[in-house]
């Protein structure tokens, strides 16, 4: 049995990009394990993970095979009627193929195939030692790293994401022998940068973690994290809050530090005033702080920072932190002040200077496009058509704030603040700043009707504005982003119930456009809806033919879309779907092929089988059963009630022949196959389910 040992690589580095981090460190890691395998080295792998911290990418694994399997090599020669000749002297074609493989001919083994007998050349060799390989390997790894821009250091060709350092090689408790970017391995490794500025020795694999952990760095960056979560939030408690934990910055946090320290904060509660959103921006995504909040989640006037360092003096980190932010909240309460003086509706004056898009006109044109469909849909579902109305004329106005200049994400929530404070009404307030909901992938739908309505003018009129102006989407390039609108468009419809037709609404939206063009219509701009609702459905679990059987069939909104997807599925699941499919699509094809008009009644003194009689009762009596719960739209009951009908489908397909030669017959049996189709797919086309 092949001896196993524990593997190290540690790649120490300048500090790495911080959001390229993790990837470089998964890369890194598989890299190494494909590097291995490919070579047939074993490996158990156990928990492994990558381990990374700003300055080092590493891998440890428990158990690397030290030594590869043996070799074994197959190599077909040429056929006998080519290697020998009529005496069965070797020919130079089988000369030269046993020199080459550096054995007499006469050591050669042979084998056949579909085109005869041949030579063949099998060799055994052992294993390299995995010692032996391992610089390669990881060589390999290095160049199939995802690195945009490599630098260049010091007088060598060498190029990594960062300069190198050092180079940590262990198999066991041995040092394997490598230069790599200009470093020889070795087992010694570096401590943090200022709480342990020495060489720390690696004596073994297994000893990895403690080391570095003894030297400050804590390089799980799971580990990492996990501290850092539970000292911000005892940070937070401290002051009787609870902190913010953004995903995205506590991972940029995590990339960023070696030994984690939580640092509690405070700022002027009169920056209070601005915003919150600003506030929390400004800390967020600029100075990579946690912001913590009250029991009602309310901002408060405290903050956590993180640093790198456990310092002897917290107070004057804590001091630096506070008074890194102070011009921030400065800037922008001067910024919300100025936009308050100058009032939300002044600010729309300048709308008319600033182009939208070319063909499209002014940002003030698509609000006054967004005011007209909002208005419309408004009416359609009840909603006030005045504030809808008033809403979208004052929706793009924040573009012009100064508060939306220096925050961009701020559009909508700037003017939902200028709004309130301008006297307008709560409900269009907050519209103003629903209209952009969803603003990502995982965003809830804009809460209020009217947020809904003034959301779902705005996509009409990017999508059919962006088709009309010729920026349908191409590949990976999406100037407007139509994907995400229709996406958008097509989840506030849908979570919103809106008992709407899309074709017809987007018909408007088109009506509406300042250029008209002719290779687009409506019907394209609908189909690239459900095209995205094809793949937001997919990864909700519902299969593709399912998709495919309701999206055959008209149905009249994505509520009502929604409703019937619901009952294929639960169709589906049934034992009976895959055969009642099955027949659905052997009658879709006999009635396709029928050379005659078929009848649109079925006569039942024609029938001349019990089968046919017996299945034109159950088709009758299903259908009156299901009429209620069709016009109900409860599908379920629909599709649940047509099931029961296998037994006489099968009974008429098994006994009764419908292409007979006596056409008032045949007409007759093809309208009842007509009936019992058009119920069957009255919910969705449910021969999709059969394969």
């Amino acid at each position: 049995m092949t001896a196993m040992q524990p593997l190290l690589v540690e790649l120490g580095t300048e500090e790495l990009p911080v959001k390229a981090l993790s990837g470089l460190a998964q890369a890194f890691f598989d890299g190494v394990l494909e590097g291995l395998r490919k070579r047939g080295i074993e490996i158990e792998r156990g928990d492994a993970k990558p381990l990374y911290t700003p300055r080092r990418l590493a891998v440890m694994l428990p158990a690397v095979a030290t030594e590869q399997p043996e070799q074994k090599s197959e190599v077909l020669g040429p056929y006998l009627n080519i290697a020998l000749d009529a005496n069965g002297a070797p020919t130079k074609a089988l000369q030269g193929f046993a020199a080459k493989a550096g054995v007499e001919w006469t050591q050669l083994e042979r084998t056949s195939d579909a085109k005869g007998e041949r030579f063949v050349h099998r060799a055994v060799k052992p294993g390299a030692r995995t010692a032996d390989l391992l610089g390669e390997i990881v060589r390999e790894a290095i160049a199939a790293m995802p690195i945009p821009k490599p630098m260049r250091w010091g007088a060598h060709a060498h190029a990594f994401a960062r300069p190198v350092h050092w180079l940590v090689l262990l198999l066991g408790n041995d040092v394997v022998d490598a230069e790599l970017l200009g470093v020889r391995s070795g087992r010694t490794s570096r401590g943090h940068r200022f709480m342990h500025d020495e060489n720390i020795v690696i004596d073994a694999p297994s000893s990895y973690i403690d080391a570095l952990r003894a030297a400050h760095v804590i390089v799980d960056p799971d580990a990492r994290r996990d501290r850092i979560v539970a000292e911000v939030e005892a940070a937070a408690r401290q002051g009787g809050g609870q902190a913010r934990i953004d995903a995205g910055i506590l991972e940029e946090v995590n990339g960023l530090t070696e030994w984690p320290h939580a640092i509690a904060c405070s700022f002027d509660r009169a920056f209070l005033a601005v915003p919150s959103e600003a506030l929390i921006a400004t800390m967020e995504a600029n100075q990579k702080f946690f912001p913590v909040l009250d029991a009602d989640g309310r901002l408060g006037e405290r903050f956590v920072g993180v640093a790198n360092i456990a310092s002897r003096d917290e107070s004057e980190v804590r001091k630096g932190y506070e008074r890194v932010i102070r011009p921030r909240f400065a800037d922008a309460k001067f910024f919300f002040d100025e936009d308050l003086k100058q009032g939300l509706a002044a600010m729309g004056e300048g709308l008319a200077g600033v182009t939208y898009q070319a063909k499209l006109g002014s940002i003030a044109d698509k609000a006054a496009r967004v005011a007209t469909l909002a208005e419309s849909i408004a009416t359609q579902v009840g909603a006030d058509a005045a504030l809808a109305r008033r809403a979208a004329q004052l929706a793009k106005n924040d573009l012009q704030s100064r508060l939306v200049g220096e925050f961009p994400e701020l559009q909508g929530i700037a003017g939902r603040h200028y709004a309130q404070a301008a006297g307008e009404s709560s409900e269009v307030a907050a519209a103003i700043d629903e209209a952009y909901m969803p603003r990502f992938s995982a965003d809830s739908i804009a809460p209020s009707k009217l947020g809904q309505v003034l959301a779902i003018a705005e996509r009409l009129d990017t999508l059919a504005g962006g088709f009309a102006a010729g920026l349908k989407p191409t590949g990976n390039k999406d100037p407007f982003a139509l994907r995400r609108n229709a996406l958008g468009l097509a989840r506030t419809l849908l979570e919103g119930g809106f008992d709407l037709l899309p074709f017809a609404l987007l018909e408007h939206a088109v009506s509406v456009q300042p250029v008209k063009n002719d290779d687009f219509s409506a019907f394209e701009v609908t189909q690239f809806i459900y095209d995205r609702l094809r793949s937001y459905y997919a990864e909700r679990g519902v299969p593709a033919e399912q998709f495919a059987a309701v999206e055959a069939v008209a149905h009249d909104s994505l509520p009502d879309f929604d409703a019937r997807l619901r009952a294929i599925g639960a169709f589906a699941a049934l034992p009976d779907a895959a055969a009642l499919a099955a027949a659905n699509k052997r009658i879709r094809n006999i009635l396709r092929k029928a050379d005659e008009p078929v009848p649109s009644r079925v006569d039942p003194s024609l029938f001349a089988l019990d089968a046919e009689r017996a299945l034109a009762d159950a088709v009758d009596a299903a259908i009156e059963e299901t009429e209620a719960a069709l016009e109900q739209r409860d599908y379920v009951a629909v599709l649940m009630r047509l099931a029961q009908l296998r037994p006489q489908v099968d009974a008429f397909f098994d006994a009764v022949m419908v292409n007979v030669d006596d056409a008032a017959v045949r007409g007759n049996r093809l309208a009842l196959l007509q009936r019992l189709g058009d119920r069957l797919g009255n919910v969705a086309a449910i021969e999709h389910l059969s394969i």
